[in-house]
């Protein structure tokens, strides 16, 4: 049994955009990835609703800094053969005030706990895959709009900084916006087509990498 660990926030988690709610269970892309990698692979759902790299959120009660989670989380899971990543929308809003380069710096930081971290010696270190998210959308939602309506074109440049860190860091990349686009409801997650979007074209990539 192959198992991957699919870190990231409410994209991750599977928000619907404006209703609050989250998307059933096969549609949600690490379900999606995991029905189609088949019956040797598991994939473990860990997204979290305002998610970031590093970076603490003031604004919220819950702990939202992913680099406070990832390492309880890979504890909790191991051994893994893999772990994607695919966090940085919630850096760059207002809330942050980062760049999307303070977004790929926080992507390296993860990258490196993950490379450092003492896994348990008698299993194999697991794969890392970092995924740059959906670029932010104009929406005429006005709350979401100056959550974020800042940000869109800062998201754009989110690929370019994690291609250079995943290059850097010796590990795997993709681009989601190569396969999806944000929903303009709220311009900022995901409806049903997309999010399955992620989940099918991340299935040849994972199956390369882990050699299944």
């Amino acid at each position: 049994m192959k198992n991957i660990l699919a870190f990231g926030d409410s994209l991750t988690w599977g928000a619907v955009a404006i209703k609050r709610t989250r998307h059933p269970f096969e549609v949600r892309w690490p379900n999606v990835l995991a029905a189609g990698l088949g019956a040797g692979c598991r994939v473990i759902e860990e997204g979290m609703n305002g998610r970031t790299t590093v970076f603490p959120d003031p604004t919220d009660d819950a702990e939202r800094n992913g680099a406070v989670a990832l390492p309880m989380l890979l504890k909790t899971h191991e051994p893994l053969d893999l772990i994607i990543i695919m966090l940085g929308t919630n850096d760059i809003k207002f809330a942050n005030r980062c760049r999307a380069f303070d977004a790929s710096m926080g992507m390296a930081r993860l990258i490196g706990i993950a490379q450092r971290f003492p896994f348990n010696e008698n299993y194999k270190r697991p794969e890392i895959l970092i995924m740059s998210p959906p670029h932010l959308c104009k929406t005429n939602d006005e709350w979401f709009n100056d959550l974020w309506g800042h940000a869109i074109e800062e998201s754009k440049l989110l690929p370019r900084h994690y291609a250079r860190v995943a290059q850097e860091a010796g590990v795997h990349f993709f681009d989601t916006n190569s396969v999806a686009k944000t929903d303009p409801g709220d311009g900022g997650h995901l409806d049903a087509e997309n999010t399955i979007a992620i989940g099918k074209a991340l299935v040849p990539l994972v199956k390369k990498i882990l050699g299944v």
